[in-house]
């Protein structure tokens, strides 16, 4: 039997479980309110209060430190990678540390786990981390030489929903076509062609629909102008797209399900609600056509696939393209530990990370 600890950073939650093989012992979401990590200047200065809460939940719960095999912590932003397990160690710490390749709370998450396993025998290991780069390269051209696009976004929770649908219908995910919206703090929608996820959209720094928290692409020339305006500095600007966008820019708040309520009785609220469902429903009949129509499902996961309302929507808009399978909630923590697991078995090589 192995035991693996999972840890996954969100922007506004921090996720803990504990694993024997692939069965969950102990889970908690841990819930950040916006009035209380919106102290700190970024996600790095939030290392000494998320990793007390972490703690606190391993004390809590009676969990042996020293009997763990692994540390697995949700994969932060380094160079591109190929889809699989990772061994965290310094360089891959530096190069998220850098900034290079993005930023995310999940950065900080590899940093806690190979602390943590300072103390201990457990290895600490990043899945499928967002980087994962699987486009092909008529999906990296993005209009002009000096930019390209590439593949940085929720790589994990899509993966792991994909394998779940193949697995719970008898099916091989490598002969699949499939069409996944992850919904949560951040979205993202991406083709999966044959076990690839072959095009999708930079929603850390600010492309596809906006969410609760980013702004989601934006008009260029508006945006360059806003840049030159002298009102901003690099910084406020890059958490105006990250962080302070979306809903968050238009409501004053996070929660997806504040805001629904409130659209009940609030006509601007439902305008913004219905807006970020319109920009999602876009954004899966645009990469439905880059799988030709020939689609097998559009999978709906996330946080905000628990709305009923939200799901509906996109239903009226989507259904006539393939069947919807909703997958509310995050199947993420499930995907680090089989991740793990399997590495730890042997069935998929625990690869070294290089510079």
């Amino acid at each position: 039997m192995y035991k693996c600890f999972v840890i996954n950073l969100g922007s506004t939650s921090t996720k803990v479980a504990y694993y024997e093989d692939e069965q969950c012992i102990k889970k908690e979401t841990i819930d950040h309110p916006v009035a209380e990590i919106s102290t700190f200047a970024s996600f790095w200065e939030q290392d000494e209060y998320r990793t007390k809460l972490i703690e606190a939940f391993i004390a809590d719960n009676g969990i042996a430190m020293d009997q763990l095999d692994a540390i697995v912590s949700r994969g932060g932003h380094t160079r591109p990678l190929e889809s699989g397990t990772y061994r965290v160690n310094e360089e891959m710490l530096a190069q998220q540390a850098s900034g290079q390749w993005g930023n995310h709370p999940s950065d900080l998450g590899s940093r806690i786990a190979y602390r943590m396993c300072q103390s201990c025998k457990a290895i600490p290991l990043i899945v499928d981390p967002p980087v994962t780069d699987e486009f092909e390269p008529i999906a990296r051209i993005s209009g002009h030489p000096l930019i390209e696009r590439r593949s940085c976004f929720h790589a994990l929770s899509q993966k792991a929903t994909a394998k779940r649908y193949a697995r719970e219908n008898g099916l091989n995910y490598e002969d699949l076509n499939l069409v996944i919206a992850h919904l949560g703090g951040g979205i993202s929608v991406a083709p999966h062609k044959k076990g690839r996820m072959i095009d999708g959209e930079n929603g850390l720094e600010g492309d596809g629909a906006f969410s609760t928290n980013r702004t989601g692409s934006l008009p260029v020339g508006d945006l360059v102008r806003l840049c030159f305006s002298g009102k901003y500095t690099y910084n406020e600007l890059i958490k105006m797209i990250n962080g302070n966008g979306g809903l968050m820019a238009y409501m004053g708040t996070a929660d997806v399900r504040e805001v629904e309520e409130k659209s009940k009785t609030d006509q601007q609220a439902a305008l913004y609600m219905d807006a970020m469902i319109y920009q999602v429903c876009k954004q899966i009949g645009g990469m439905a056509t880059v799988l030709c129509g020939d689609i097998d499902a559009i999978l709906l996961t996330g946080g905000i696939a628990n709305s009923e309302y939200v799901v509906s929507k996109i239903k009226e808009r989507c259904a006539t393209i393939a069947t919807i399978v909703v997958y509310p909630g995050e199947n993420e923590m499930e995907s680090l530990a089989r991740g793990a697991v399997d590495g730890l078995r042997g069935i998929v090589p625990i690869r070294e990370f290089r510079a």
